[in-house]
């Protein structure tokens, strides 16, 4: 089992997964020219036909167990199958797959989540992106005033600082009996790629049928798609760059880390960048160039890591914590956003919080971005800064304008389907200025 792990572990930062319940070995024709090089395939595809196609195509395949009376009888098939691995796919027993051979990957619901459990993390649960809605069409607004957006965003910022260097994966399905578009589907590759994640592509039963039928519109769409997912593959270092913030959101898996539409999501919505900073990590290390910290939940911390943010306070540095009575109710296996009364007191920390940041550029301030997300990371050497920007409107933004704390000189925007556009970038009173004419669904501002 550990040879087995550590062969995966060598290559699963390159795996680009998919969703296959597709029985018929030609389908794999639609990969060609796609960046997918991994299926999680339902069991019903476990032909010998299938599986000998998908190796002649050096593609990854992982065979997917879900809990139940069948489950031993499929993890015994796939060790006769010769299948690269499993995705246990739900909660199951400790040693439940007992050949060392066959590498297991956990897609647990979020509250069972692990961050040394394997070469991926990975969980089933995530909500799907895009622009919440109320019942009379207008846009849901956040605590922050700003159009409240459905992402993972802060959820999976957590994610990776619990578990540094691991390919992190959202086994998320489409929402059932809707129409998704290709642009929506692109928005879910890029809500989980500019946090260096991966959403395991997988299509609504009706795209699927028409793709397999060779539809041409349905053809069209899948060559989106894939080209957006590709895109971000074509720069695998954006997955080891670092979050550029001088604000820092102390919490753990007790005080609501593991919810979408919490804190992180919060900051994210009003375009400020923010570190994640797991409690239970908490050390000089992990508040290093940070001006700013919120600690979420007080109560729960050490006085160690309590004397860490003593010591930040005392070099110059400014805290904010949590009301002292908001205890984050736990994450279940049917809920992983905040009940509305917990939205609600949102309210109350994004007060303090707003006061304590006023208009500062904690890293770069962004205009006129009011149906977006971005994430802002940089390398280990500070010489490559990447801005990401996600459009969830559904129609292209202009004259979107960013301001930037630090001097720079040279910005390019690159975007999927687009060439390569120069920048002009202009001194202002924080940094540096610049300004981008259109972003349709994703683009990144490269920075040097």
């Amino acid at each position: 089992m550990l040879f087995a792990l550590l062969l995966l572990a060598a290559s699963a930062a390159d795996l680009v997964p998919m969703r296959w319940a597709t029985t018929d070995p030609k389908a794999l024709e639609l990969l060609d020219g796609t960046p997918v090089n991994c299926l999680l395939a339902e069991p019903a595809t476990w032909s010998e036909p299938m599986l000998s196609e998908a190796r002649k195509r050096r593609l990854t395949v992982l065979g997917v167990i879900r809990p139940g009376a069948e489950a031993k009888r499929q993890a015994a098939l796939a060790s006769s199958l010769k299948l690269d691995g499993v995705v246990l796919e739900g909660i199951f027993e400790k040693g439940f797959i007992t050949n060392p051979e066959l590498t297991v990957i956990s897609m647990v619901p979020r509250a069972a989540m692990r961050f040394d459990a394997g070469p991926v993390v990975a969980t089933s649960q995530a909500v799907w992106p895009g622009i919440q809605a109320e019942d009379d069409g207008k846009a849901k607004a956040a605590p922050s005033g700003a159009p409240w957006i459905n992402t993972n965003g802060g959820f999976l910022r957590f994610v990776r600082a619990a578990a540094p260097g691991t390919p992190v994966w959202l086994g998320n399905l489409p929402p059932a009996n809707t129409i998704i578009t290709p642009e929506r589907y692109m928005q879910a590759i890029a809500d989980a790629a500019i946090i260096g994640a991966r959403w395991v592509i997988a299509l609504d039963d009706n795209f699927r049928k028409r793709l397999e039928a060779r539809e041409a519109t349905a053809v069209r769409d899948w060559k989106k798609i894939t080209a957006a997912a590709a895109w971000y593959e074509q720069q695998p270092e954006w997955r080891s760059m670092k979050p550029v913030s001088k604000l820092g959101i102390v919490q753990d898996v007790d005080s609501g880390a593991l919810y979408s539409g919490g804190v992180l999501d919060m900051i994210a919505v009003k375009h400020t960048p923010v570190r994640a900073v797991p409690a239970h990590s908490l050390g000089p290390e992990s508040v290093k160039g940070l001006s700013m910290a919120v600690d979420v939940d007080p109560s729960s911390l050490t006085d160690s890591q309590k004397a860490t943010l003593a010591a930040m306070r005392k070099a110059g540095g400014s805290t904010l914590s949590g009301p002292a009575t908001w205890k984050f109710p736990p994450v279940t296996s049917d809920r992983i956003t905040l009940p509305e009364a917990d939205v609600k007191m949102l309210d109350e920390i994004w007060k303090d919080m707003n006061h304590m940041t006023g208009r500062q550029n904690l890293g770069v301030r962004l205009f006129n971005v009011s149906s977006m997300l971005s994430s802002f990371i940089q390398s280990e050497d500070g010489s490559h800064t990447v801005l990401h920007l996600v459009n969830y409107s559904g129609f292209p933004v202009e004259n979107v304008t960013v301001h930037l704390l630090a001097k720079y000189k040279k910005a390019t925007l690159i975007a999927p389907g687009e060439k390569p556009r120069p920048l002009q970038l202009y001194d202002n009173d924080e940094g540096s200025g610049v300004d981008i004419d259109t972003v349709n669904i994703a683009a990144a501002l490269l920075l040097e």
